[in-house]
């Protein structure tokens, strides 16, 4: 097997507060399943006692924002921090000019703490803390959401001199893995009487945001919901308040071939309803386009290896039980956000019998199980696999969209804080 070099590309990271995290650089003969065979090979600690593991794939990640700026180069990103939390990947996003969506004081807390400056971060939360509110005050966050009068009252309470942005709810959501219109965003006839108690305040309203909810598939969906900013624009124009200046397009991006029919989208809306005021020749007054990716940036450049620690035969049928599961690491299997593929990915029982490309090995009608006693913690069934046997390891690709960062250690296995290997590869486009 060939290994690659192990370099310290400090680079990479120690700029903005996160050090001694040693990189391998892969040359692009060498993938990151190579790579996750090498660790579980020479790693003592991994071999022995076979925790689950991610690699994060920083290359993958630069060539994410790379086609983020070719694409949608007049939208500024704002990470959405809840989605994957790793302090690496907000280092490196941070490094790579992306500013951040956080939506509590402990994500505020985390971002700063790796050298993000406060005006790099929006509190996109339309209900918060009021704790976490004079937080924000305190460290100079001055952007936050709002959607009801509540949350006016307690910005004027806790920091009168913060900005602003009204969120309203997208019209078309329904196609999202997650719609969030049911929880936030103010309906078209809130959204009058919520501008005028901001301007009774005296806080300034910057903006208009909104979200088509996560995993869209209906790009007209963000058509549509700048045609509902727009309309919020022209109202606080009618009332009198100070001519707004941002637009927050959300989320709901996904990597891949998909993204560039979104970007189409969101750039055929903003052309269409914010032209005259992209065009604006008065920077102060010009247009500010930001949104809050969140999926579109973590959830390809993670990858998870788990060991198969139980098993059982019955008849054709082969049940495996892993060390990850639904409580851990796989979660995304309970709110269905996203289809679980995975395949063998070190078969020490019989390295031979790892499947080729024309399928030839030998597989079996197969069930895999996480490690807690919960029956609902069940990963797969009448998956194809080849005879595994315990020790043996699985691998799962894009695993970093809402998997870690919703873990828990329910049942006593540890779930939260699981190692993760930084690499750099050279494989992408």
């Amino acid at each position: 097997m060939v290994v690659a070099n192990e370099v310290n590309c400090m680079p990479i990271l120690a700029s903005i507060g996160v050090n001694g995290k040693r990189v391998t650089e892969l040359p692009k003969e060498i993938g990151i399943k190579d790579f996750m065979k090498s660790i579980i090979a020479s790693d003592p600690d991994t071999k022995e006692k076979k925790e689950p593991f991610f690699v994060l794939d920083l290359g993958l990640v630069k060539s994410l924002m790379d086609k983020w700026t070719k694409n949608l180069p007049t939208v500024r990103p704002f990470y959405a921090v809840k989605c994957n939390p790793d302090p690496c990947f907000l280092a490196y996003m941070a490094s790579l000019g992306s500013n951040f969506d956080c939506a509590s004081q402990a994500e505020i807390e985390l971002v700063i703490s790796l050298g993000v400056s406060p005006d790099r971060i929006i509190f996109a939360n339309p209900c918060k803390a009021e704790s976490h509110i004079r937080y924000a005050a305190k460290v100079g966050v001055m952007r936050s959401t709002f959607d009801s009068v509540y949350e006016v009252e307690k910005m004027k309470k806790c920091f009168p001199g913060g900005q602003l942005l009204i969120r309203v709810k997208a019209p078309d959501d329904a196609s999202a893995m997650s719609p969030l219109g049911a929880k936030y965003g103010a309906l078209p006839d809130e959204v009058e009487p919520l501008l005028k108690a901001a301007q009774s305040a005296g806080i300034d309203v910057v903006g208009v945001s909104f979200h088509v909810g996560s995993g869209t598939t209906d790009y007209s969906a963000y058509h549509s919901a700048i045609s509902v900013a727009r309309g919020v624009f022209d109202t606080a124009a009618k009332l009198g308040l100070p001519k707004m200046r941002v637009l927050n397009i959300g989320g709901g991006f996904s990597a891949g071939p998909q993204f560039v029919n979104a970007s189409d989208a969101v750039k055929f809306g903003i052309q269409t309803y914010f032209e005259d005021q992209e065009d604006d020749d008065d920077d102060d007054d010009s247009l500010e386009i930001i949104a809050e990716p969140g999926r579109y940036f973590a959830e390809c450049p993670f990858t998870l290896a788990a060991s198969v620690i139980g098993k059982r035969v019955r008849g054709d049928l082969r049940e495996y039980y892993i060390n990850d599961g639904i409580y851990g690491s796989l979660c995304c299997l309970l709110n269905k956000h996203s289809v679980l593929t995975f395949e063998p990915l070190a078969l020490e029982s019989d390295p031979d019998n790892i499947p080729t490309r024309s399928g030839s090995t030998t597989t079996h009608r197969s069930t895999v199980f996480g490690p807690t006693c919960d029956a609902l913690d069940t990963l797969a069934k009448n998956y194809s696999l080849p005879e595994m046997e315990v020790g043996d390891w699985l691998l799962f690709p894009n695993r970093g969209a809402y998997s870690a960062a919703c873990a828990s250690n329910f049942n006593g296995f540890k779930a939260v804080g699981i190692s993760t290997h930084l690499v750099y590869s050279n494989n992408h486009s």
